[in-house]
């Protein structure tokens, strides 16, 4: 073989090792690059299943969220349709098939305990026949105590979570026939408590938190519904009885008022046939005396003449009180016509001055008025409201001592003329104030004892300012003196 063929080869087999090294070279790139791609592709790989896993949970979340508002937009639905009712017995009535199935389940049943009775009474059934219904009601009260702890208590359960006990999962399965279910204690405030009870037979469904949350928050709104239908039941037996007492107090009332003005009436009755007949005897007794002090029947010796002006001036107290009675029983009766007209009051108390000007002298009283304006003209009869003056500042002058003083005035308050007579005499005890208006009544003190009087005076001055729709009172402290206040109406 020649040297050049020889080269040849080896250039051949050198040829041959650099494109041997070059593929090798470029298959270990490819190599490299289909590990990058196998990594690259398990890492797509992961990352598609985070975002399977993740679309998932989020498809879940969404449900879940659907779920929350289309449960809490039954809840709100359902609490507003049982919260119109104020009938315990309508409170369950309200829950029907519909709002317990867009709530996820098929089966519900109520049950409230009767203390009275020691046994739970059935509200509501969905989804149970008859006889189902009462064999639960059965089972209920055989385990009366498992069911009176779960009230106590206060907590939810459910097929998930059960707490430690005689009953299974298995044997509440059995007893409401579902597969899951929740169990809410009722819990009332007033009155009786229990529990509602929902449930499904489908075995796929689960019993979530959501759910839960959902039922007690029914059980709460069916409580507080209770609590309103047994408040509105109570006061409204209250207001039942509290009426029929009052229609029977009224009754007695009425019967006591219709005695008192039979009575009222005898007595004015009396009063007015009694004065009439003392004043014929009194005026034939005061015109005896009245000839024998002119001497006409002859002089009389001075002793028995004293004893006569005595007996007239007696005849002329006692005319004055049979008056007074005559008035009063009048008044009371509605025989006596007040006839108002403008009065000016600042006349009045200018009659009032010169009326008991000799007699405030004899006592050093000062006596003062003030009318302003605004005030002098009244409706009024004038010769009633004469005597109302005359009574109240005789009284005044009465019980004031000497160097007292006593006054008059007038004060306005929209249609209404307020007049009040004030004087600095003794005063009245406060325990006599509410008594002296009355017929006959007198304080009873040492000055009453000393000064003259009927008690009729206040007595008359009283029903004379009430037929003119008018009030009469007093204010006073012991020795610091007493104001007698009444109204009249303005012109």
């Amino acid at each position: 073989m020649s040297l050049f063929t020889l080269f040849g080869i080896f250039a051949l087999f050198i040829i041959l090792g650099i494109i041997l090294l070059y593929k090798n070279q470029r298959l270990k790139e490819f190599n490299d690059r289909i590990a990058s791609l196998n990594l690259s592709l398990e890492e797509m790989d992961e990352q598609a299943k985070l975002i399977m896993r993740t679309d998932m949970e989020l498809n879940k979340a969404q449900e879940e969220l659907d779920k929350k508002i289309s449960g809490l937009d039954t809840l709100q639905r359902l609490s507003r349709e049982i919260s119109t009712t104020l009938e315990e017995q309508q409170i369950f009535k309200k829950i029907n098939n519909q709002y317990v199935e867009e709530l996820g389940f098929e089966r519900s049943l109520a049950f409230l305990w009767k203390n009275l009775e020691r046994e739970f009474h059935l509200y509501l059934s969905i989804g149970y026949t008859h006889d189902e219904s009462l064999q639960i009601k059965t089972a209920v009260n055989a385990n009366r105590d498992y069911f009176l702890g779960l009230i106590k208590n206060g907590s939810a359960i459910s097929s998930e979570i059960l707490p430690e006990g005689n009953l299974s999962k298995n044997t509440f399965n059995q007893l409401f026939l579902v597969h899951s279910f929740i169990i809410c204690p009722v819990l009332a405030q007033e009155g009786d408590q229990g529990f509602i009870f929902v449930g499904t037979q489908n075995t796929e469904a689960s019993i979530t938190k959501g759910d839960q949350e959902f039922i007690s928050i029914l059980a709460n709104q069916i409580g507080q519904t209770l609590d309103n239908a047994r408040l509105f039941e109570k006061t409204w037996r209250s207001q039942q009885e509290l009426e029929i007492k009052v229609e029977e107090r009224t009754r007695q009332l009425t019967q006591a008022l219709e005695e008192v003005k039979k009575i009222s009436k005898r007595k004015s009755d009396f009063i007015s046939s009694v004065s009439h007949e003392i004043r014929t005897p009194l005026t034939s007794i005061k015109g005896y005396a009245a000839i024998l002090l002119a001497s006409k029947l002859g002089n009389l010796p001075d002793e028995i003449k004293s004893r006569l002006e005595k007996i007239n001036r007696h005849s002329d107290e006692l005319v004055h009180m049979v008056n007074d009675l005559l008035d009063i029983s009048r008044i009371e009766s509605g025989k006596v016509v007040i006839k108002k007209e403008p009065l000016d009051l600042k006349a009045v108390a200018e009659k009032i001055d010169d009326l008991f000007s000799e007699q405030f002298k004899t006592k050093n009283i000062t006596f003062g008025s003030d009318i302003p304006d605004d005030c002098r003209e009244v409706l009024a009869d004038h010769s009633q409201i004469d005597r109302v003056f005359i009574n109240l500042v005789g009284n005044a002058f009465k019980f004031t001592p000497e160097n007292g003083r006593i006054g008059i005035n007038a004060r306005r308050t929209g249609k209404i003329i307020q007049i009040d007579i004030k004087d600095s005499g003794f005063g009245i005890p406060e325990d006599a104030q509410e008594s002296i208006f009355e017929e006959f009544f007198r304080v009873d003190n040492t000055i009453n004892q000393e000064v003259k009087g009927t008690g009729l005076g206040l007595a008359l001055v009283k029903h004379i300012i009430e037929a003119h729709q008018g009030k009469i009172w007093v204010k006073s402290k012991v020795g610091e003196g007493s104001t007698f206040s009444f109204t009249l109406n303005a012109v």
